[in-house]
């Protein structure tokens, strides 16, 4: 506006609300709150169009109750929103929280970094992870395989089913993808004799990259999308029409992010000579993700190891007392090792890594970016580093079949 007007409109957020609510023309959504026109209709030739969204008005039109009259500008009561809210969230989470959910089971891992979710079936489960959501911790949700129908998840049926389609499998090792058939992967996938070798004799590490993906997974496995839906962990937040899944909800003028579903399918590292590999390197995910574990194959052949070993092996890492407990249940099959860093250390790892590259003598471009472009697994020996050196710790989680792992956007991660 004008500088003559400023007094009039106001010169803060609370009196621009305020004094621009009665002069909105309100009306009333399904959510009970008052909108203004996002888009403008009517083109030059006359029929229905749209332009560009006003923002502010779509800003406004949110925080706006229905119930305000338009004549008379709204009470905002500051006080009264917050006043109910822990007053300190950190205290609550470590200290309090066995009492306010007392009928929740749940238990707090890696130096209370990650809250462990062990009923997957209680419906208050909700309410305690959004106070861990808050500050940003990802999230350990145990049991969801028995919710689901295993069989639809066995290498051997989705080989049955879809074993003639082709797909890129990606080598671990060296990165080279080959597009090839799908019904190669799956053979080699619980028969190591089955695998692919290299050059030198050795077996290869394969992982089927995102196959299949979004769309494509609901109309190639609608049976399979329907059980892993039903199964989802936390539906308020996780599912795809949960009230608290804001990606689900964003208007149409967004570009929405891909929310998959994705199968990611690897073999075990298990059955390699250099167990300082993975089968996703360390990177960062744009939105949320849930990551269920459904299937977990027992690798059969020369030079795999046995299940005493892969224990053994896992026993070596920088484990929390209850994993390393969970590890000693044989009721419990471990499949999948995470280690997983706060968004907020990101530039630290970067920094890390790019110093790494240039001891090792590889070229480092200015706009190299070692997260963004997933060229590292960090190993135990760099891990161990990055510690020492720029004081960043490690968050490992072991993933057993049907544990969901909830990670926040930009928390790195590799498995």
């Amino acid at each position: 506006p004008p500088s003559s007007q400023n007094n009039e409109q106001g010169s803060t957020l609370r009196d621009l609300l305020t004094t621009t609510a009665g002069k909105l023309r309100l009306g009333s959504t399904d959510a009970g709150i008052a909108f203004a026109p996002v888009y403008s209709t009517g083109t030059a030739s006359g029929k229905s169009g749209r332009t560009m969204p006003n923002i502010l008005d779509d800003i406004i039109a949110s925080v706006v109750e229905n119930k305000i009259p338009p004549n008379r500008a709204p009470k905002i009561n500051v006080k009264s929103e917050v006043k109910d809210e822990p007053k300190d969230d950190k205290k609550c989470i470590q200290d309090d929280c066995s009492k306010r959910y007392s009928d929740i089971q749940y238990s707090w891992i890696c130096d209370k970094h990650v809250l462990w979710l062990r009923d997957h079936k209680n419906s208050n489960n909700w309410k305690l992870f959004k106070e861990c959501w808050k500050q940003g911790r990802p999230v350990l949700v145990s049991g969801m395989h028995k919710k689901m129908n295993f069989s639809l998840w066995k290498a051997e049926s989705i080989s049955l089913d879809f074993g003639n389609q082709q797909a890129d499998i990606l080598n671990c090792k060296d990165s080279i993808i080959s597009n090839t058939n799908v019904k190669e992967f799956w053979d080699g996938f619980e028969d190591v004799s089955k695998r692919q070798k290299v050059k030198n004799g050795e077996t290869a590490l394969l992982k089927l990259k995102d196959w299949p993906s979004g769309e494509d997974f609901k109309a190639m496995m609608p049976a399979r999308y329907e059980d892993l839906l039903k199964s989802l962990p936390l539906p308020e937040y996780c599912s795809p029409e949960g009230k608290l899944n804001l990606a689900s909800h964003l208007p149409g003028f967004f570009v929405r992010p891909d929310l998959g579903p994705r199968l990611c399918s690897a073999y075990g590292v298990a059955a390699t000579k250099d167990h300082d590999i993975g089968t996703t390197n360390l990177h960062i995910e744009v939105s949320d993700v849930v990551n269920i574990l459904v299937y977990v194959g027992i690798a059969k052949g020369n030079g795999v190891l046995s299940k005493s070993g892969v224990l053994k092996k896992l026993e070596e890492e920088d484990l929390d007392d209850l994993l390393r407990k969970r590890l000693k249940d044989s009721s419990e099959l471990p499949g999948a090792l995470w280690h997983i860093y706060a968004g907020k250390d990101a530039d630290k790892i970067r920094e890390f890594l790019q110093k790494i590259a240039k001891e090792q003598g590889l070229e480092v471009l200015p706009e190299h970016d070692p997260i963004r472009d997933q060229s590292w697994y960090v190993n135990k020996k760099l891990r161990q580093r990055l510690f020492e050196e720029y004081g960043v710790k490690t968050c490992t989680v072991i993933q057993f079949l049907g544990d969901a792992i909830i990670l926040p956007a930009g928390a790195l991660h590799q498995v």
